[in-house]
């Protein structure tokens, strides 16, 4: 690919990892739905009501409040997402215009989810941050990330032939890979359902190695914020649930995870990967413990969202170099025989 896609999927990727905290940033600060409509805010494409008049009118119109503070920053995301939009509509175009050398169906399907994200963000507001889309639209944002740094692993993946892997190794970079996904659509139905501070003790849960739970109406999808499928509330056992099964998420992310960056370590050709990969678990791990401790001081819930997408980034890179396999020849070709076959013609 050209320097200028390089670049630009660089780029694209860097602003997706500030999309993907900012976001975490609105929600965890209470500015989900600092904006009541979308995609403007009050019905400003730009900015948000900050003269007496336009108050009064947006207040009489959407008949709350208007908190700018809280507009503000839902705004700076939205146009934080809608830059990234346009430089990954960018990227398909590039990719489209040179589509006789390399496939460009994978900045097609990254475009598609951008657009899939774009519903979700108005799901988000129109449906008043109902738990299953609020997690469906963070994982969309990670899911970009992940395209995004595909991208960027396979235009810097080296040309050389590369050693050949052992095939229990790629086996176990798949499975972290899906625990570390898995894990943080966990996190993010904690993070929708405001349960994160149901436990306030570690490594146990309101002093119990296994506290009352509610399992079957904490993972019902289908019912709106804070109340059961019946609108009933929901209860404490049932918070207490998912944040429990965050916890137990996380027990098997380290031992995948960390079984994964291990193996790595044992290896020349990958030991640097091992190191990041063992590096960004080790952040994720004391940022969650920390959480807890500390009850969610603001900087360190977001931070604990952003080491979530430098996992995914480091699982993905490491999994990317076990699969890239050496450039076997067949006999034939090392012989030249495509060549001869073309002089006899």
């Amino acid at each position: 690919m050209t320097r200028s896609y390089r670049r630009l999927a660089l780029a694209a990727l860097l602003l997706a990892l500030v999309v993907v905290s900012l976001g975490a940033y609105v929600r965890l600060s209470d500015a989900g739905l600092g904006c009541p409509d979308w995609p403007g805010c009050y019905g400003q494409l730009v900015g948000v009501p900050d003269e007496a008049h336009e108050i009064h009118a947006a207040e009489h119109r959407f008949g709350q409040p208007v908190e700018a503070p809280k507009a503000w920053k839902e705004m700076i995301h939205r146009y934080a997402a809608g830059l990234l939009g346009l430089a990954i509509l960018a990227l398909a175009v590039l990719a489209w215009r040179q589509r006789e050398r390399r496939s460009p169906w994978l900045e097609v399907l990254l475009l598609a989810v951008v657009a899939g994200q774009a519903l979700l963000g108005m799901l988000t507001v129109t449906r008043l941050l109902k738990p299953v889309i609020v997690t469906s639209h963070l994982l969309g944002g990670m899911s970009t990330l992940a395209l995004l740094a595909v991208l960027v692993l396979r235009d810097l993946a080296s040309p050389r032939r590369l050693p050949a892997l052992p095939g229990g190794l790629r086996l176990l970079a798949v499975l972290a890979l899906g625990a570390v996904f898995i894990q943080i659509a966990l996190g993010g139905w904690v993070s929708s359902n405001y349960a994160a501070a149901i436990c306030a003790d570690f490594p146990t849960c309101q002093g119990s190695w296994w506290p009352e739970m509610d399992p079957h109406h904490a993972f019902t999808l289908d019912r709106e914020l804070g109340a059961t499928a019946s609108g009933a509330l929901l209860s404490g056992a049932a918070l207490t649930a998912i944040h429990w099964a965050h916890r137990l998420g996380a027990a098997l992310v380290v031992l995948l995870a960390g079984g994964f960056a291990l193996r790595l370590l044992t290896r020349p050709e990958t030991r640097l990967y091992g190191q990041s990969l063992l590096a960004a678990l080790v952040l994720q791990i004391a940022l969650g413990i920390a959480n807890v401790l500390l009850q969610l001081p603001l900087p360190l819930a977001v931070a604990h969202n952003t080491g979530a997408a430098l996992l995914l980034g480091a699982t993905l890179a490491a999994t990317f170099r076990v699969f890239q396999r050496s450039e076997a020849r067949l006999p034939f070709q090392a012989a030249g025989f495509p060549r001869r076959l073309q002089a006899l013609r």
